[in-house]
Parts: structure tokens; C-alpha cells; sequence
């Protein structure tokens, strides 16, 4: 019997390990022969696809690089757009011949309906074509617009051939033709908009996922510099644009925003396959369901309380703060006696959801004294302006219409002090993520406003009293000895109180409505500056004939020097006044659709 050293057992062992490694190997390329091979899971976003319909990547689609394509188009669009509405005025009246207020109330009117049409434009987004394609077919459409404006402004214009054939009693054909066409392509600019400014906002805030801790904090930082982005394009230009206008000629002054808005849309393109495309989780669209139970609580307006409480016991509900408000919405949840589907109880979320809408309301109504005067910066602040000494050197005058530069600049400064100062020191106190509720935000831009209607309306009599002095009362077309940096603070202070109510609005339509419905919900927020100026224009009608009534000046005269803007100025501080009353009644009692926003 022979006896193996412990180095020829060493040696056996590791054959043996050897041979078994061996047979392991084998049998794994056997397997993965037969197994496909399975990559790593990514972090996907929930309900949001790429544009080829797969599931969005969180590293790969969406978050900044995508909400940067898209501010970039909206700087572009801001620029197209007050390249337009910032001096149109001053085309109604000089070009076009049209009394001042009939001027500001075409100019209201027009900026009314603007902001009014996207509404139908949200409901088809969000309805039908999806926002990213509702965007695109818009932008076509304003770009056809701007177009049609430049070569209406180039049309040949002979206003002394048409006073001498109307003096004859003949009637001219160029001036009606040049002004249907100017006003045709400017309510074709209105539809253009109606699907372009809801969807390019929603679209932007689609691209951060409110879920994540991380892009839900991004997502709030995104209103601000959406907001700042929108201002910072105008402010660079819009006194180019002004000067072109004033002193090189109206074709070229509109071309260049029909260009820049070209360019917007190749931008937007370019970005396609970076964003975000959030899909809804429903079978039915929220205004089918929000319809519903409007429908249903109607039909069940015979239905007492206590019925109620059983049905949203047997739903596995009880009262909630909540669901104390619209209790008569709470009649939905109980089934009629009708078989179809229109007679089926409609579930508790579905009535909450009827609920988040409804309670929109209160502080859309009382927002609108706050759109009114905001109106005012791009007509008569500008009238203003014209009437004052606008030199600049001795060989330079500022254009009237460029000091609404000052708006877009306050915003630009203040939007990152409120960002990375004010926001920080007050989540210090109140513990909240944003520092302030949305309404809180929203109401203190009300009352800068007021003040800074208090102010204009104490430049305007200022301006009135130097006319008054140096004898320039029946003198419109002289220059009042008043410099035009009066007018400076008003148009700061509305840039300050933008930074507070328009960005608060943005983000509270959009966060308190149903995520299918954010189009919507912006649509809404643009509504409030379209019933605004409507209201806006229908003021200045009312009050141009109330008080030019029997010979009288009218407070809006073209002699600005005997008209009175102060009262109206006057006017419209209280008028605020009383809006901030209401808003603070409302905004007490309001309750947020999602906890994570207060």
C-alpha cells in the first residue's frame, strides 16, 4: 500500500477543480445559447412614452435638455409676438388713421380674443391631436399669419387719393382693402396662438416627472424660467424691432418676426426625439368624465343627503375636507333610474375630480381686474410716451413703445432673486417647497399692481400739469418738457408683480387641474388675459362715450394733453383693490387638488 505526499493530493484537487470550472463554463455557454440575452432594466417614466411609442427613458427623454428646446421656441414666439402687439398701436394710429381710442380698443380686442381662442385650441390638444402635433399645425398657421401681415403692410397706400375721392363721395379702395387685410392676418396670428401658447407651456412641464422627488422640484423651477426665458427674448430685441418699425418701415418691422417664428418651428422639430409624449391611463377623456357628473348631479337634484352618505359608505368613503365644497356635485355618485350607461353612478374620484375644476373658478373670476391693467402697458402707457421727451443725445429718440423693455427686464433680474433668495428664506418659515402657495404668490402680485397704477395715474397728472404750465394744452403734436424715464417705475413695477401673479397662474392652472387636461387648465390662465383685455377694450369704449358726451374732452381724447388716463388710471387702482379683497376671501378657503403643492 503506497502512501501519496501531501503535494500529490495538492496536485489532484486542483486537476479535479480545473475539470469542474471546465464543465461549469460548458454548461453556462449552453444556456446562453439557448437563453437571449437579457439587458439591464432601465428607469422608465410612468405614462410617458418617446416618439416612437416606447416607454420614455428618465435619462434618456425629457428633464432640461427637452424643456431647453422648448423655452428656446417660446423665446422665439415672445419675440414674434410683441414684435407685433408692443407698437401696433402706434400703426393704428399713424399708417391706418385711427382715433386713439378706437386704436387701444382694436388692440385690446384683438389681444382678447388671442388669449381666448387657445381655449379651443387646448380642447383639441388634449382631446384629439395630442400637444406636440397641435403645436406643430399652430405654429404653421401663425407663420401663414405673420406672413400675410408683412405683405398687407407693404401694400400700395395712397391716403391722399382717397381723401380727395371721399370728399366727392366716392369711396377709395385701398384703405378698406389694407385694413381687412391687416386685421384678417392678425386674427389668423389669434388662431395661430390658440394651439401654439396652451400647448408649448404644458408640453414643457410634461417633460419633468411630478412623481420624482427631484424633477418634481425642477418642475416648480421651470415656471420660473420659462417665465424669465419669454421675457428675455423681447427685452433683447423689441427696441430693435421699435426702432425698425418707427423709423425704417412696417413690411420689414413684421417680416423679421415672421422669420423668427420659422425659425421657432425648425427649433421645436429638432427636439423631437428628446421628449417626453405623457399618454392618458383613462378610457374616457376627463371632459367626458368631468361632463358626467355635472349630467348626473343634475338629473339627481332630487336626491337628499342621506342617500348620498350610503353610497359613499358602500364606495368606502367618508366626508372629507375635501369633499365638504360642491356638496351637490356628491349627487352623482347615486345611480339613476335609467339602464344605459348616462344613468350609471359615476365613482368618488370622478366627483372630486368635477370638484378640482369647479373650485378653478373663484380664482380665475377674480384675477381678471389684474388682467385689465395689464392691458394698459402696451396702449396707453405707449400714448403716454409719445407726447414726452424721448431724446436720447442729441440725434436719438427712444421709441415709446421700447420702454415696455423695462417689463421684460425688471422680470429678467427679479426671477432669479425670487428663485434663489426669496424662495429659500421663505420655505425657512412656512416649511413649504415652494416658500409660498401658488395663491400666495399670486395675490401679492395683485397688490403690486394696484401701486403701480396709483403711480402711473400720479405721472399722468404730473405730465397733465407740465403741459399745463408751458401752454401746450391745444398743442398735441409738441413735445411735452417732461422726460419719458417718468414712466420707467409703473413699467418696473408690473414686471415685478408679473413675476408674482402671471408665474403663480401658469403653475396653478396647470397643477390643479387633471393631468389630461393641463392644456386646459393653461388654456384657462391665458383666458383670464383675453377676458381682460375684452373687458379692457369695452371700458375704454363705454367710458370714451360717457364722458365725451356733450362736447365734452373724453378721458381718452386724442389731445392727450385735455384727455384724463389719470382718472382711469385712478379707476382701475380701485377697482384692484376690490379684486384683492375677493381673491383674499376665496384663497382662504380654497383647498389645493394635490398635497404636494401647498
Amino acid at each position: 500500500m503506497s502512501i501519496k505526499s501531501p503535494q500529490f493530493t495538492q496536485v489532484v484537487a486542483e486537476e479535479r477543480r480545473e475539470k469542474m470550472a471546465a464543465a461549469i463554463t460548458v454548461a453556462s455557454s449552453a444556456i446562453d445559447a439557448q437563453t437571449p440575452f437579457l439587458p439591464l432594466q432601465e428607469d422608465t417614466v410612468d405614462g410617458a412614452v418617446d416618439y416612437k411609442g416606447c416607454p420614455a427613458i428618465r435619462s434618456k427623454h425629457g428633464r432640461w435638455r427637452s424643456a431647453s428646446f422648448i423655452i428656446g421656441v417660446e423665446v422665439a414666439e415672445r419675440i414674434a409676438y410683441y414684435g407685433i402687439t408692443s407698437n401696433l398701436i402706434s400703426y393704428l394710429t399713424g399708417p391706418l388713421g385711427q382715433s386713439t381710442a378706437t386704436a387701444a380698443a382694436n388692440v385690446n380686442a384683438w389681444s382678447g380674443f388671442g388669449s381666448l381662442f387657445p381655449v379651443i385650441g387646448a380642447i383639441i390638444a388634449d382631446s384629439f391631436l395630442g400637444r406636440y402635433r397641435t403645436i406643430v399645425v399652430a405654429s404653421f398657421i401663425y407663420i401663414l399669419g405673420l406672413g400675410l401681415l408683412t405683405l398687407s403692410a407693404v401694400l400700395p397706400f395712397n391716403s391722399e387719393a382717397n381723401s380727395v375721392k371721399t370728399r366727392t363721395g366716392m369711396l377709395s379702395d385701398s384703405v378698406p382693402f389694407q385694413t381687412i387685410s391687416i386685421f384678417f392676418s392678425l386674427y389668423l396670428v389669434a388662431i395661430g396662438q390658440s394651439g401654439h401658447k396652451p400647448c408649448v407651456q404644458a408640453f414643457g412641464a410634461d417633460q419633468f416627472d411630478g412623481q420624482d422627488p427631484q424633477e418634481s422640484k425642477a418642475k416648480s423651477s421651470f415656471f420660473n424660467w420659462w417665465y424669465l426665458g419669454m421675457c428675455l427674448g423681447p427685452l433683447l430685441v423689441i427696441s430693435v424691432l421699435n426702432y425698425i418699425q418707427d423709423n425704417v418701415g412696417w413690411g420689414l418691422g413684421f417680416g423679421i418676426p415672421c422669420i423668427i417664428m420659422t425659425i421657432a418651428l425648425v427649433i421645436f422639430l429638432l427636439g423631437s426625439q428628446t421628449y417626453r409624449y405623457v399618454i392618458s391611463s383613462e378610457e374616457r377623456s376627463a371632459f367626458v368624465r368631468i361632463g358626467r357628473v355635472f349630467a348626473t348631479a343634475g338629473r339627481n337634484w332630487r336626491i337628499k343627503q342621506p342617500a348620498i352618505d350610503v353610497e359613499e359608505e358602500v364606495q368606502g368613503f367618508f366626508p372629507s375636507q375635501g369633499s365638504e365644497q360642491f356638496r351637490f356635485l356628491d349627487k352623482a355618485l347615486v345611480a339613476t333610474n335609467s339602464s344605459d350607461e348616462d344613468g350609471k353612478a359615476c365613482c368618488k374620484s370622478e366627483v372630486e375630480e368635477a370638484k378640482a375644476v369647479l373650485r378653478l373658478f373663484p380664482v380665475w373670476a377674480t384675477s381678471i381686474v389684474y388682467a385689465i391693467v395689464f392691458s394698459q402697458s402696451s396702449t396707453f402707457f405707449t400714448k403716454q410716451g409719445l407726447t414726452m421727451d424721448r431724446s436720447l443725445g442729441s440725434d436719438f429718440s427712444v421709441p415709446p413703445a421700447s420702454l415696455q423693455s423695462f417689463i421684460s427686464l425688471s422680470v429678467v433680474v427679479f426671477i432669479p432673486i425670487y428663485d434663489r433668495i426669496i424662495v429659500p428664506i421663505a420655505r425657512t418659515y412656512t416649511g413649504k417647497p415652494a416658500g409660498l402657495t401658488m395663491l400666495q404668490r399670486i395675490g401679492t402680485g395683485m397688490f403690486i399692481s394696484a401701486v403701480s397704477m396709483v403711480i402711473a395715474a400720479v405721472v399722468e397728472r404730473k405730465r397733465l400739469e407740465t403741459a399745463l404750465e408751458h401752454g401746450l394744452v391745444d398743442m398735441p403734436n409738441i413735445t411735452v418738457p417732461m422726460s419719458v424715464w417718468w414712466l420707467v417705475p409703473q413699467y418696473v413695477l408690473f414686471g415685478i408683480s408679473d413675476v408674482f401673479t402671471m408665474v403663480g397662474l401658469q403653475e396653478f392652472f396647470y397643477d390643479q387641474v387633471p393631468t389630461e387636461l393641463r392644456s386646459v387648465g393653461l388654456s384657462l390662465y391665458l383666458s383670464v388675459f383675453g377676458t381682460g383685455s375684452l373687458l379692457s377694450s369695452f371700458m375704454v369704449s363705454i367710458i370714451d362715450k360717457i364722458t365725451g358726451s356733450n362736447g365734452q374732452d373724453s378721458w381718452f381724447s386724442s389731445n392727450l394733453n385735455r384727455g384724463h388716463l389719470d382718472y382711469f388710471y385712478c379707476l382701475l387702482a380701485g377697482f384692484s383693490v376690490i379684486e384683492i379683497t375677493l381673491f383674499a376671501y376665496f384663497a382662504k378657503s380654497y383647498i389645493y387638488n394635490r398635497k404636494t403643492t401647498i
